[in-house]
Order: C-alpha cells, then structure tokens, then sequence
C-alpha cells in the first residue's frame, strides 16, 4: 500500500533531546517522514523526566512516536564521522544543542550544507543563536519566568506561578514542526534550502503576542476581557464560568437567584461590569458556595451560561464526551504497559492494532538496520561497536 501521508519518504536526522525538539520531530514520524533519532550511547535526557519505565518515561513515550532510534558517540571519531554520513543524506535535520556545538561536531548548518545545499536545518535552544543571553543554560520553568508568563499567573496571594507542565517546550515543539513544514514546501514549490532558529524565548514570545501587545497599549494594567469571568469555589470543589456576553450574564444572575442584579444599574453593561468588578465578584463567589460543583454545572448548563468543573486528568479520561470522540487511544505499549494517548488534530487517529506510528523506540533500537540502509556491513557494524561509537539496544 502506498503512504499517502504528507511527509512520506523525507529523511530527518533527529538530533533533539528533551521535550521541545523531540515535539516537532514526533509530529513529523506522525505525518509520514522517516525520523532517525541520533543519541547518546545512554540515551536523551528527555528519557529521564519525571518516573523512569526501563528506556521511557511518560514525556520519551509521548514525544518519541514513530521514530527509529541510533545511539552515538559524537565524541569518537568514527561515530562522528558516521552521524555526519547520516546528516549528508536527510532532507531534514534537527537539533537542540547549545549554539556552535554541532559545528564542533562538524555537523552545523554550514557544514551539512555544503553537501546537501538543499537541506531544511532547525536549531531549538533557550535564547536562540545570538544576543548576550545564548549561552545561558535554560528550563521551561526559566522561559516562564524570563517571558513574562507567569506575571500573569499568579496565586490568591500574588505570588506568580509557573504552569506545572513543560507548556513553553510543548509550544515551541508546535512553532518548529510548522517551521520545517512551510520550509519544505517552500522547497517543494521553488527549490532550495533553509535554516531555522528556533528558541524557546521566541516560541513564548509568540504565544503570548497578544498579552504582551496589550501590556504595552494599556500601560501594564490591561483591561479584563468581560466580568465576570473565573473559577469559583464551590462547597465541594471549583467550576470555572464564563459570563462573555450581555445575555450570559443575565442567564447567570438568574441561575444564582439574583436576579435583582441582573439589571441593576450598577452592573448591567460589560464596561460597568469591568469598573466595579472588585465589588460585583466577592457577591457572585459567596454565591457559588451553597452548591456543588456538579450541582452548579447541572444548573449553568441548563440556563446556558458557559461552565465546567474544573478536573482531574483522571476525570478528563472518563469522561463520555472525551470517550465519545476518541479523544484518547488506549494502546499497551511494549515497555510501559497500557497508556492513553491523545489523538492529535490533524492526524489519522491512533489504532490501537497497528502501533507502528504509536511505540517510541528504546535507546539504539534501531542502530543495526539504519546502518545497513546507508551501506554498513555486519562485519562493519560490530567494528563500531567494538570502538564504543555505536550502541544498539
């Protein structure tokens, strides 16, 4: 059968490690392309976040999908020389290094180039390739803080907060796959190669372009969207609400049986709402407490005013809605056991009886195959290892 996936037959050498690289290059095993995940004899260190399964964790299973993975010692000569024969040959290459060290490697931009003038060449770092801050070492948690983002997410005291997921990793992973994506068919349609540098700081700059406009325009204390508007405490847990428009609003004042408010003249425009938001949501927070969550979503639900209880990833799992729309694939993955795995807008959904696009590879699982591809002999295969530049699984 043919592949008819958009990418089918494009090379990617994978150089990434982590989350951020790893990200794009998944997407892209996903839309069809052959992924070679090039690492270190002990593997990626995206392969020890957080609980470790043998070769895995959960963020290796996630972000590896699809990949055929070769362990190499750059340091050796001969592995060196090997990754470089691989990176000659990719329409893509990725990598996540800090600035200059592949050209060390003899495996920079320039150096690639040179042979394979028409390849797409991504780099993801912290702070990209120039500037004063480029050699810094970076975390998630550091771009949160260093692009503002949690200035805007901030605890009952104040006290800004970092999200408690990689979300500038995960972001930045989106930014670069469509990067490479355009490029390619940039090359597609008109010829030639690219190069891409791709940061993190850049990818949460983009993100939040629309925040940081406002903080600008409005002078560091931008205006609320619409009030009210939040997660509400309820006898027994929290439901967010949305009150967006002038009939929410009414519909919400009658569902908390206030409907004195729901044309007082106090509050009975979204700018009057904004103006006297301070005494207006004190009034509809005490009201939110003398129900359930589930009580409160039945009752909003019923009126039409936006809701939802605020949930665990546990209640997200079971959900009907989430079962209803295969929002979630249930697949036994080799290593791990059995895991969900969210089906990814834009992609054919994941069977859970043919897990080829599904398994992540285990360190140097596909070390033998992937040389005899490009030539290598059994005979030379061992040599390498011999040499400790290889590893297989």
């Amino acid at each position: 059968m043919t592949d008819e996936r958009p990418l089918a037959g494009i090379k990617v050498f994978d150089a990434t490690q982590g989350v951020a690289g790893p990200h794009s290059t998944m997407l892209m095993a996903q839309h069809g392309a052959n992924v070679i995940k090039v690492e270190p004899l002990d593997g990626d260190w995206g392969r020890t976040l957080g609980k470790v399964y043998g070769d895995h964790c959960a963020h290796s299973v996630v972000f590896n999908r699809g990949k055929r993975s070769i362990a190499i010692d750059l340091k050796v000569d001969e592995g060196r020389a090997l990754a470089q024969q691989l990176a000659s040959d990719a329409d893509v290459v990725v990598e996540s290094f800090r600035p200059g060290v592949m050209s060390r490697f003899g495996l920079g931009y320039e150096d690639v180039a040179k042979g394979n003038p028409d390849v797409i060449y991504l780099s993801v770092t912290g702070f990209g390739q120039g500037g004063p801050n480029r050699d810094l070492p970076v975390t998630d948690a550091v771009i949160q803080a260093f692009s503002g983002l949690m200035s805007i997410n901030r605890d009952e005291q104040g006290n800004p907060q970092r999200i408690g997921m990689v979300a500038i990793d995960v972001m930045t992973g989106l930014y670069a796959y469509q990067a490479i994506a355009s490029a390619l068919l940039k090359r597609f349609r008109f010829g030639g190669g690219k190069y891409i540098d791709c940061s993190l700081m850049q990818s949460a700059a983009a993100f939040q372009g629309a925040k940081i406009a406002e903080f600008h325009l409005e002078g560091g204390a931008p205006q609320l969207l619409y009030v009210p508007v939040g997660t509400m405490r309820t006898s027994n847990g929290h439901i967010n609400i949305t009150a967006m428009r002038e009939h929410h609003y009414v519909s919400l004042m009658e569902a908390l049986e206030m409907p004195e408010l729901a044309h007082d003249e106090r509050y009975n425009t979204r700018d009057k709402r904004i103006e006297r938001e301070m005494e207006l949501m004190p009034i509809i927070r005490e009201a939110f407490l003398a129900r359930t969550t589930e009580q409160w979503a039945e009752i909003l639900t019923e009126a039409g005013v936006m809701n939802s209880p605020v949930s665990t990833y546990e209640n997200f799992m079971a959900n009907e809605h989430v079962s209803a729309v295969d929002g979630l694939a249930w697949v036994e993955h080799a290593d791990v056991g059995r895991i969900p795995l969210p089906n990814v807008p834009g992609l054919e959904k994941i069977d859970p009886d043919n897990l080829s696009q599904a398994e992540s590879p285990v360190i140097g699982q596909d070390t033998d195959s992937i040389l005899r591809e490009h030539g290598l002999s059994d005979t030379d295969i061992e040599g390498l290892i011999g040499k400790g530049a290889i590893a297989r699984a």
